[in-house]
């Protein structure tokens, strides 16, 4: 995974508690990150539904949704893409006994436990939400929400 799903990440969690546009430098600011770079993975969170780009003097960016239902599933995948981490290439078809007609994306052990994993890895980021995050962080840091808000202002 690139590093910015972790950037993204905390990004939404510091506009979940801001709860108004931020811009994109100051967001970098924060945790002193390329903007440019920062403003691109926010991109594309937009075009996937999960930012809103507000335009103007008092624009930036902001959650498109209620923190509750943006799943970590929602943001890694508006960064990543939802190709497969792991993509079978059939080397079993070149070994000593490989058939070259087999399906080994389908049939080979390595292949389907890859799957297996994997699935329960998207299903695991599609339980948890943007607001399970913020809860999680608040139980741990109680100021953390307002000192963001704070700084972010």
């Amino acid at each position: 995974m690139s590093e910015g799903v972790e950037w993204v990440l905390h990004t939404c969690v510091n506009l979940s508690w801001v709860g108004r546009p931020v811009r994109s430098a100051r967001l970098a600011t924060f945790y002193d990150l390329p903007p440019a770079y920062l403003n691109k993975q926010l991109q594309s969170l937009v075009r996937a539904g999960v930012l809103t780009s507000v335009s103007g003097p008092k624009g930036g960016f902001t959650l498109a949704r209620d923190p509750a239902s943006i799943s970590l599933l929602d943001v890694v995948t508006a960064i990543e893409g939802t190709d497969p981490a792991f993509r079978c290439a059939g080397i079993l078809a070149a070994g000593p006994w490989g058939d070259k007609e087999a399906d080994y994306a389908a049939t080979c052990v390595i292949s389907t436990a890859m799957r297996k994993a994997e699935l329960a890895w998207r299903k695991e980021l599609a339980r948890q939400t943007i607001a399970d995050v913020c809860a999680s962080v608040e139980r741990r840091a109680p100021g953390e929400p307002e000192r963001t808000r704070r700084w972010l202002s």
